[in-house]
């Protein structure tokens, strides 16, 4: 919305006067039940605003927050998904956007820590939105438990997808889905707490980014895209996240 690259600046504010009525869902009173107000609300607000001004699609508006545990242990981590496009660029594909900045912990990390195995990790083909820019993919996140464990989800976007602007597609809506040991699929719906089993695995589909522009062709029938945006790495390799950063800092 600037238009260039500044350094953080408190000073962007000074011309901006925010009112937020007291009872509303940005001001709750002392006896609401509340929760999510950084990592599920936040996203939502930036969404609201961004599409006021009419900058950019709906990104995934939710950092599908993921935790379990028992009495000896807790684990949290929040998952990437689709950053939104605009006018001149494609959405990022397995990001986190807008109020956040955590990284998720290295596969190896995990596995040898937690009674978890990560059976699959990778971007979510094709979930992004349509258009002229393209949204970006959310990923796919399967984590299969080998002991008794109290799983709870926080997400958002599974209702409603992440809106497309000015003629574009919206991306798809997250799912979570539990495969049970037994071989039942069962739905868990945006927010749950349930108790899982040895072999349940939790098949987690992060949201895409909606689309920006009327579907536009080139001359080959392609939808354009920048070239750097096409090489995607759709699953973790034996050499881990660690591995790949430290090989691209070596060819840097």
């Amino acid at each position: 919305m600037v238009a260039k690259d500044i350094p953080l600046n408190q000073g962007c504010l000074n011309p901006v006067s925010i009112s937020v009525p007291e009872g509303s869902i940005l001001s709750p009173g002392e006896d609401a039940a509340v929760v999510g107000g950084n990592v599920l609300t936040s996203q939502r607000v930036v969404d609201v605003i961004l599409k006021a001004f009419g900058a950019c699609a709906a990104s995934q508006g939710c950092m599908n927050n993921v935790t379990f545990g028992d009495d000896t242990f807790g684990y949290y981590e929040t998952i990437a998904g689709g950053a939104g496009a605009g006018k001149g660029w494609h959405g990022r594909s397995g990001v986190h956007t807008h109020m956040t900045n955590t990284r998720i912990t290295d596969v190896e990390i995990m596995e040898r820590r937690y009674p978890v195995v990560v059976n699959r990790f990778g971007l979510r083909d094709g979930s992004g939105g349509d258009g002229q820019y393209k949204g970006g993919d959310g990923v796919v996140r399967e984590l299969m438990f080998r002991k008794p464990v109290q799983l709870s989800l926080l997400t958002e976007r599974r209702a409603r997808a992440p809106y497309g602007m000015a003629g574009g597609s919206d991306g798809q809506m997250g799912q979570n889905i539990l495969l049970k040991k037994d071989g039942r699929t069962l739905g868990l719906g945006g927010k749950i707490s349930i108790k899982l089993d040895p072999g349940d695995t939790l098949q987690l589909l992060s949201p895409g980014g909606g689309g920006y522009g009327a579907h536009n062709e080139s001359s080959n029938g392609t939808v354009g895209k920048p070239a750097e945006e096409s090489i995607q790495v759709t699953g973790h390799g034996a050499g881990g996240s660690l591995t790949n950063y430290e090989q691209m800092q070596t060819s840097a």
